[in-house]
Order: structure tokens, then C-alpha cells, then sequence
């Protein structure tokens, strides 16, 4: 098999050393470019990075994208431009933002995820399926942990955990978000999904939905030991993708989840 030309953006931050780590480890990829938001002198495993740029990108089949938002909006700019397949690991997307990722996704593949793991993939559909066995008597709320660096909160899998509760239900998920916690020792159950989000040391992630009916409470979690989990996860994403016609798409698409 051929390999797959691969550009990695972000490179020197802990998701892009990470790929940078996986993709070498694997047989079906070649790491052709990877790229900063400044000019870094220094070669990163023997690749100097540069600007997100059409150049940067030419000779690329998919670019994995685990930045944040402004970079993950330049990066759809150029990729549309050149019909380039990407990876979206990025979280913390505005409403606008999503919207002109659909639009992005009309002329090329991309592939979006809030998390690239198996496991966090499965609590999903499994939370979903739950959301739609329970009566509305339970109420529900999402626990997650991630490492102190990490910015946005709740975390992209637990608004994917929330947005899993609402497919159940048949909601709309906007309608059904009640309060988000910062650092909370402990949180209420609500009618709308309430979130707590522990920001502490170097957490890789935790996920937790909890289900009450006042008399009983059900719980199901996920937690992550490995960043590798998450590159692995992007690079079969990536290798998926390869054959996808414009669209966008998820992880729940490429584990084939109904």
C-alpha cells in the first residue's frame, strides 16, 4: 500500500508531538510537512516547520488538525482552496464557526471529532442508548478532568457526552445545556444537563454521565491513561477519510456506530 502524505499542524504542542510520534510508528504514513503559528528555526524529527500556507500543504493528502479554532479556520481556508482531506481534532468552536465548517465540508472531506478514541466513542453511543431506555424522570449531568493547560471548558467530549443525552431524549442539545461548573468539588443534577470541568496536573481525561431518578443513580465513564489513544484514533480517522467524497464526518462514521 502507498503511503499517505501527512501534514501536521501544531506541531510543537502535546497532540502534534504526539502524532508526530504516532504517524512515525506507522507503516501507511509519511509526514510531508508540519507547520506553527511562528517561524521556528529548529527541525522538528527532521522536518522544519512553517506557516500554515498553500506551500505548506501542496503536496499533502490529509492534514491533521488539533490547534485551536483560529488556526483550525485558516488551515479549512487553504485546504478547500488546494481539495485537501483534514482532520479536525480541534475543540472549542463558536457557533459561526461550526457553520462555516459545514460549508468547508461541501467542497472538501473532512472528519471532525470532539474526541478520536474508541472508548470516549463508545460511552457516547452507549449514552445515547441510555438517555433513550431512561424515563425523563432521571436527570442527568456530565463530569470530565483534563490537564491544567487545557483552555475550553466543558471539554469537546463532554459536550459530545451531552449532545449523546439530548439524541436520546430526541432534543435539541442548545435547548437542553443547564450550568457549567469550573473545579467543583461537587454539582447538582438538573432538568438540563449541568457540566462540571476539573482543570488539574497533567490529567490525559476522564468522562463521567450520571443518570438520577432520585431513588437510583446509573454511571458510565471513561478514562484515558494514553494521549497515544487519541493520535492512533486521528490516523485511522485519516487513513478512512482517504477514499470519502466532501462531507463532514465523525468517528462514529468510521467505527460504524447505528
Amino acid at each position: 500500500m502507498k503511503k499517505i502524505n501527512l501534514s501536521i499542524t501544531g506541531c510543537l504542542g502535546r497532540m502534534g508531538q504526539q502524532l508526530i510520534k504516532s504517524s512515525k510508528a506507522s507503516k501507511n504514513f509519511k509526514i510531508v510537512s508540519v507547520t506553527e503559528n511562528k517561524k521556528i528555526n529548529k527541525k522538528v524529527s527532521g522536518l522544519r516547520p512553517v506557516l500554515n500556507s498553500k506551500h505548506a500543504f501542496l503536496n499533502t493528502n490529509v492534514i491533521i488538525d488539533f490547534t485551536i479554532p483560529k488556526c483550525t479556520m485558516e488551515v479549512l481556508k487553504i485546504a478547500s482552496k488546494l481539495k485537501k482531506r483534514v482532520v479536525i481534532g480541534t475543540t472549542g468552536f463558536s457557533k459561526k464557526e461550526e457553520k462555516l465548517i459545514k460549508k468547508y465540508s461541501k467542497k472538501i472531506p473532512i472528519l471532525k471529532a470532539g474526541n478520536m478514541s474508541l472508548g470516549v466513542n463508545l460511552l457516547v453511543h452507549l449514552t445515547e442508548i441510555a438517555s433513550k431506555s431512561l424515563s425523563d424522570k432521571f436527570l442527568s449531568k456530565v463530569f470530565e478532568i483534563h490537564h491544567k493547560r487545557k483552555k475550553d471548558h466543558p471539554s469537546g467530549t463532554a459536550l459530545m457526552l451531552g449532545k449523546g443525552i439530548a439524541a436520546g431524549k430526541n432534543k435539541e442539545f442548545n435547548k437542553m445545556i443547564g450550568k457549567r461548573y469550573l473545579n467543583k468539588k461537587s454539582f447538582p443534577f438538573g432538568k438540563k444537563i449541568n457540566f462540571n470541568s476539573i482543570r488539574k496536573g497533567q490529567a490525559v481525561g476522564e468522562h463521567e454521565v450520571k443518570f438520577s431518578s432520585g431513588k437510583e443513580i446509573i454511571s458510565l465513564n471513561h478514562e484515558s491513561f494514553d494521549r497515544a489513544l487519541y493520535s492512533e484514533g486521528a490516523l485511522t480517522a485519516a487513513k478512512w477519510l482517504i477514499n470519502k467524497k466532501p462531507g463532514l464526518y465523525s468517528m462514529r462514521n468510521v467505527l460504524n456506530f447505528n
